[in-house]
């Protein structure tokens, strides 16, 4: 499901960071009172009136200051209004209008995208006459909102969904959607180029669902690949210290579009905790994942073969050992066409349904066999059902008399048991467990 991305921006000291929490209902984000605290992008997925959405929280906007951090804020405000389908603009509802507010506003107009104003800090009658000087600013009718204590943030929320497509349901090409994401300079670029080579027909450059993003769809041994957001691979960002911020936000919507994920990581540098980070998200999302170890050309094979990084990797990213991991030079080509195989096998087990015939015959009689702790009221834990009600991404369901006082490790015993059967190789498994009565 491609998910709308909202970006909160606003100059230092508005309030944006308690908007980002009041909205995901958490405190995710920095917030104090000395501007200048949200350096980075903080960004988290949400949702209202059923419009699910990614919303990003950026750091106070100061139009000409040539501070170094600033400078850097500066473009990754830029850089999320250019990603965003919505921008929230936050202005301070108690200091009122400022320069600095007309300029935001002058580039927010530019855009071209939908904006909403929100006014923030209006805490109480007392303050309910202010928001009328921003309509100044040319946006549109002001929103009064308290992030702080939560007035009216359902009236702004509103306005945010106002508009959102419907969700689209995953898959409707048939075929896979492969996205090739990674921390920068770990050679995304040098492996799409490999894979849009000469020796294999493109068959389409054509626009993707993302402003600006180009996909690019080939054919492979008689079936199409489509690759997301090859334009997005090749783009720079004008900051240098930007380039991880804007790879960041274009690998959040490849992600979200994708079937596949082919995770890279530098094998001279190891897996880092960034490859984690963007890993992490992968799976988060449910898709399918490949981990491939890029200029494995250059890297010496003396003191450590290839079984021993898998090994070192899946014990940085411990239950994630369903992950495959294929060591690949992009400069060589070599086993860049075996990473592609494994990336259509794990799209293949990503689409997989079990029959429900077979899936209780094998499941249900281990678990009977070897059956979770009892409940603490002494009550025996009995599965009476299993059956798989959604593939891409899989979600199977166990039936069960007391599913509550299931622990945590036997459920990943389930799911361990599952896989040991069933494999699902390179994808994330969402077991549930539901309450039912015997029959």
């Amino acid at each position: 499901m491609n998910k709308p991305i909202v970006a909160i921006v606003g100059r230092p000291n508005v309030g944006k960071s308690t908007l980002f929490n009041r909205i995901v209902g958490a405190r995710q984000a920095i917030v104090h009172d000395e501007p200048g605290v949200t350096r980075d992008r903080h960004y988290a997925e949400t949702d209202w009136s059923g419009h699910e959405f990614v919303l990003i929280d950026t750091g106070g906007y100061v139009p000409v200051s040539e501070d170094v951090f600033e400078r850097a804020i500066r473009e990754q405000v830029r850089l999320s209004i250019e990603e965003a389908d919505v921008i929230v603009f936050v202005v301070d509802g108690q200091n009122g209008l400022i320069p600095m507010d007309m300029e935001l506003a002058n580039m927010l107009r530019r855009s071209k995208k939908k904006v909403v104003l929100a006014v923030n800090k209006i805490d109480s009658q007392k303050w309910e006459m202010n928001p009328a000087e921003f309509y100044e600013l040319g946006l549109g009718d002001p929103q009064p909102v308290s992030a702080i204590g939560g007035r009216a943030s359902g009236d702004l929320l509103d306005l945010i969904v106002d508009g959102f497509p419907e969700a689209k349901e995953e898959d409707e090409t048939g075929h896979m959607q492969l996205a090739i994401i990674g921390r920068p300079n770990v050679g995304k670029s040098s492996i799409t180029n490999a894979l849009l080579g000469k020796e294999r027909s493109i068959v389409t450059d054509v626009p993707g669902t993302t402003r600006d993003s180009i996909d690019s769809t080939f054919e492979y041994n008689g079936q199409n690949v489509t690759l997301i957001d090859t334009a997005g691979l090749r783009r720079k960002s004008k900051v240098k210290e930007n380039i991880e911020y804007y790879s960041t936000l274009r690998t959040i919507k490849s992600i979200q579009r994708c079937d596949v994920a082919l995770v890279l990581l530098d094998g001279s540098e190891g897996m880092t905790h960034q490859d984690i980070d963007v890993l992490s998200e992968a799976v988060r999302f449910n898709k399918g994942v490949v981990i491939a170890v890029n200029k494995w050309d250059i890297v010496e094979k003396d003191h450590k073969s290839a079984d021993q990084i898998t090994k070192e990797i899946y014990a940085r990213v411990k239950m994630l050992d369903y992950i495959p991991v294929i060591f690949v030079s992009a400069l060589t080509k070599q086993r860049v066409v075996k990473a592609l195989d494994l990336c259509l096998e794990v799209y293949n087990e990503r689409n997989k349904r079990i029959p429900t015939s077979q899936l209780n015959d094998r499941i249900i009689e281990i678990l009977r066999a070897t059956p979770p702790p009892a409940s603490p009221t002494g009550k025996q834990v009995k599965f009476f059902y299993a059956t798989q009600v959604r593939e891409a991404p899989p979600v199977l369901v166990l039936f069960a008399n007391e599913p509550k006082h299931i622990p945590e490790s036997y459920r990943r015993f389930v799911e361990r048991q599952i896989r040991e059967i069933w494999a699902f190789k390179g994808v994330p498994l969402t077991v549930q467990f539901r309450k039912t009565k015997p029959e």
